[in-house]
């Protein structure tokens, strides 16, 4: 088992550097967070270790960069955010293993925060050659003095092998942040022992990028709700026309190898009976609501595209989710940003929010949907952090990560 932050800090932190992986991935919109509960799930954290003396040290990413430096990417409206929100001095670096991030990691008092820029603005970070990240992860190391400490507390990117989250966990003593420990402890316990009934909600554009996490689920789940982009998939797989919709082809067999296999294994798949079908994909476009055996005879014709689930559709998954003593979520099942086909979201979100089970809402999309349709975190039993990592976990995999943190801990 990997170390706990609480045995850092019995240990003791004061006067000690302390580098801490954030997830700090937000998403902005003229340079403005416009959902910043990565930022306040990792407060915590951060202000434990300041209030106990440390020196911290903060890295994390925002967006993909792709190894050079880009304005557009700079951490600093998050670090601004987290500024914002802190109890503790938060202040943030210029560059992120530079002469600025040198000056100012050396200079920080105890109780103090630093925030570096972008990780992923240095290539090596990213670098599937196994020397360069080490390079890099030294550079990080090296902020940290003499007596220096790591927490992990990035679930989001737990299931990367980078130099930040992984070469770095081996280089100095490590310890997983409660996020992590939270998300991992959570996950673990609902996908191996779930209060029955299991119900997943299962969105998202593709079916391609839900292969693994739906192998896994079935014979595990009682009922796998479909809605979403990756729908019109198992639509065509059954034999309708789904027009204009997003149609993965080369995934048809393996959804009839789903359909197959779910009821063998004591597991009910349910798609949508009816969808909005839409001339375009805008808040103006013309819409009409059609039954999935017959999606390209109405006015709009096969031209258009089907992008929310229907109202009927939209019964049945709330008669399903409310029916659960567990649930998982993982994809909006509609184009949620767009106001005429966000109704199937939000039905989903207010059957999870009024039934009485334990809900995991996946990181990323599904997250974003549900505070930008107006619900409270508190609303859901627990909104993971990690869109990527959910879903490698619900995948089975091993978490790189989370991996070195164990061996580190011997």
């Amino acid at each position: 088992m990997a170390k706990a932050l609480s045995e850092l800090l019995e240990e003791g932190v004061a006067g000690r550097h302390v580098l801490v992986r954030s997830d700090l991935n937000v998403p902005l919109k003229d340079g403005v967070v416009t959902d910043d509960g990565r930022v306040r799930a990792s407060l915590p954290v951060i202000e434990k270790l300041a209030k106990a003396g440390a020196r911290v040290i903060v890295t994390a990413h925002l967006g993909r960069p792709k190894g050079k430096v880009d304005p557009q990417y700079s951490i600093a409206p998050a670090a601004a955010r987290l500024a914002e929100l802190a109890s503790v001095p938060v202040k943030v670096a210029t560059d992120l293993v530079g002469e600025d991030a040198k000056a100012k990691a050396a200079g920080l008092a105890d109780g103090e925060v630093l925030v570096l820029e972008n990780v992923r603005y240095d290539a090596r970070e990213t670098s599937k050659d196994d020397a360069e990240r080490g390079e890099f992860a030294d550079e990080l190391v090296a902020l940290t003095g003499e007596n220096g400490a790591y927490v992990n507390d990035a679930f989001g990117a737990v299931h990367r092998k980078h130099a930040s989250v992984y070469d770095v966990a081996k280089r100095l003593p490590a310890y997983l942040g409660d996020l992590v420990k939270k998300e991992v402890d959570v996950l673990a316990k609902t996908l191996n022992d779930p209060e029955r009934p299991f119900v997943v909600v299962m969105g998202g554009a593709k079916v391609s990028d839900k292969l693994a996490v739906i192998d896994n689920l079935i014979g595990k789940a009682d009922t796998i709700l479909i809605g979403g982009g990756m729908g019109y998939t198992f639509a065509y797989a059954q034999g309708y026309e789904v027009g204009k919709s997003l149609l993965e082809k080369d995934q048809v067999e393996n959804v009839l190898r789903y359909l197959k296999e779910a009821p063998e294994k004591g597991t009910e798949i349910v798609t949508a009976v009816d969808v909005v079908w839409a001339d375009d994909f805008s808040a103006d476009a013309n819409t009409e609501v059609r039954p999935i055996e017959d999606l390209t005879g109405g006015k709009l014709g096969a031209e258009a595209e089907g992008l929310d689930i229907g109202p009927k559709t939209r019964e049945i998954f709330a008669e399903k989710i409310k029916g659960a003593k567990t649930i998982f979520w993982n994809g909006p099942v509609g184009v949620f940003e767009i106001a005429p086909f966000a109704a199937g979201t939000r039905a989903v979100a207010e059957a999870i929010v009024e039934s009485d089970a334990f809900s995991i809402i996946g990181g990323g999309d599904s997250a974003s949907a549900v505070r930008n349709l107006g619900f409270k975190d508190e609303q859901f039993g627990h909104i993971s952090t990690g869109g990527g990592a959910f879903l490698e976990f619900l995948e089975g995999r091993t978490l790189p990560a989370v991996a070195a943190l164990e061996a580190a801990a011997g």
